[in-house]
């Protein structure tokens, strides 16, 4: 055979198998009546990669941690109470509470609702969620992933960190496990778990994108003491993800989900979270004593940066560390031997490169605990230890006593809180905490709703207290009186019944 025909031959035979080729694969993408869907799926070219080829890396499995974080996700409803002379809050733009100048109906009979989530950290029923979810509430009511719902009391809130904790009854619930936020690094995988516009059971991923960051969304909290140290990342949170979960891999709880960096009220790219570190000590206050416990240095601080040397014409010797600007008569730092001009750069042996960071570590100190201040003074470092104090200047705790609760009739009614007297500018009243007397509640009584006086035949009485309303009740059993007050929006409303 010549060289000439094996050429050929070889021509014709690539020809021939290329047409075949052809040919099968349009026979095989040609639609075919009868097929079953799986079938026409089987036969398609593109799927490449089936389930049991395709395996997820070690280390990046976000389903395991989805499954189990998200059954101890909780969606918060709130009945809000607000008082048409209250300020709106910023963070009532970022997480949706309805503002308090809305339409709310007549008579305060719609109240405004508050929506965000929450998560389960005790198989008893204890569950983490946001300030802002529930600041102002009458009724906070608690549904699970498996549309379960409960109604939960209000254990203790803390404005300070923007966390509050719950309690609701029940047992053997799914929880999430306190991870260390502090052993998480930037770059980390993260998800985030929550209710995004009303979205049940919501999960994203995203990193850890920068750690201590102040964003300067939480002002005007009782006595500037204000902490923010949040976890920024880049997983997708809205409004509802508001008290939700924060966790790694691992299905570890490292923050509570709390901000969003925004100009539209949705997400923009960036979202933070209260470190779960200071959120574990904060919940164990609010249930130990039903008051967060802050331990406090006594000094003020900015951070070292080169604006500030330039502002102050110093030189300093780091590029980053807190700047003590005044040290406070009586305080921790003043005992310690702390002074202004000092440059703190590590409190028990961890480095804090700025105010926020600072501010963390000391947060999770209560009074009478002690911490190892190290600090530059005149280029030379030196260590100190300081007692930690309260704000009182002591190193007490302070517990919260529960409001004492006055029962009649199916009816539970508790004192006006001195916070409710202030932002109402009333002087005293009884709050209607509970209600299952049928007659109560078709002459319009609800939850939340504050009487201040009521009238009989003999005249009318000015309620002060919880005490003084049962004492009136029972003086007229069996009487018609009228019952006048407010709701929590301060909206005046009075109703007519007989007391049995």
């Amino acid at each position: 055979m010549s060289k000439k025909q094996f050429f050929l031959g070889m021509l014709l035979a690539a020809f021939l198998g290329g047409v075949m080729a052809l040919a099968g694969v349009s026979f095989l993408i040609k639609p075919q009546n009868g097929q079953s869907f799986d079938e026409k799926q089987q036969a398609s070219f593109v799927n490449m990669l089936s389930g049991e080829n395709f395996t997820i890396p070690d280390g990046i499995n976000f389903v395991a941690s989805a499954q189990m974080v998200t059954p101890a996700v909780v969606h918060v409803k709130s009945q809000v109470a607000y008082s048409p002379r209250a300020q709106r809050d910023p963070i009532q733009e970022f997480f949706g509470i309805p503002d308090p100048r809305g339409n709310q109906g007549q008579g305060g009979s719609t109240m405004p609702m508050s929506s965000g989530s929450g998560v389960i950290i005790s198989s008893d029923g204890y569950i983490v969620t946001n300030n802002h979810v529930i600041d102002g509430a009458t009724k906070v009511d608690i549904s699970l992933e498996n549309n379960k719902r409960y109604e939960a009391t209000i254990i203790g809130t803390d404005p300070t960190t923007d966390l509050a904790l719950l309690k609701i009854e029940a047992n053997n619930l799914p929880f999430v496990k306190f991870g260390d936020s502090d052993n998480t690094r930037i770059g980390e995988w993260v998800l985030a778990v929550g209710n995004p516009f009303d979205l049940n059971s919501t999960v994203t991923a995203g990193i850890i994108s920068a750690k201590a960051r102040n964003i300067g969304i939480l002002r005007d909290v009782e006595n500037n003491l204000q902490i923010e140290s949040f976890l920024q990342t880049d997983a997708v949170v809205n409004p509802g993800n508001s008290g939700g979960a924060l966790v790694n891999l691992a299905g570890e709880l490292i923050g509570i989900n709390t901000a969003i960096a925004t100009r539209t009220g949705t997400f923009s790219g960036y979202s933070f979270a209260v470190p779960s570190t200071l959120v574990k000590k904060v919940m164990d206050d609010l249930m130990k004593y039903g008051a967060v416990q802050r331990g406090l240095l006594g000094v003020s601080i900015q951070n070292v940066s080169p604006e500030l040397a330039d502002l102050l014409n110093k030189k300093f010797p780091v590029e980053q560390g807190v700047y003590v600007g005044g040290v406070n008569e009586n305080s921790a730092g003043k005992e310690a031997g702390i002074k202004e001009g000092d440059i703190i750069i590590t409190i028990d042996g961890r480095a804090v490169n700025n105010v926020a960071m600072l501010q963390e570590m000391v947060a999770r100190k209560r009074p009478g605990d002690k911490v190892e201040v190290e600090y530059i003074r005149d280029g030379k470092t030196s260590k100190t230890s300081a007692t930690l104090k309260n704000f009182s200047g002591d190193t007490n705790i302070v517990k919260r006593e529960a409001p004492k609760a006055f029962t009649f009739g199916g009816l539970q009614f508790e004192d006006l809180r001195e916070s409710q007297k202030q932002q109402l500018e009333i002087s005293g009243g009884a709050v209607i905490k509970s209600n299952s007397n049928e007659a109560w509640r078709k002459a319009g009584a609800r939850n939340g709703f504050i009487i201040t006086s009521a009238i009989a035949d003999n005249g009318r009485t000015k309620i002060g207290s919880a005490q003084e309303l049962i004492d009136f009740l029972e003086d007229h059993r069996g009487e018609e009186i009228v019952i006048l007050g407010m709701f929590p929006d301060g909206t005046d409303y009075y109703f007519e019944l007989q007391i049995d």
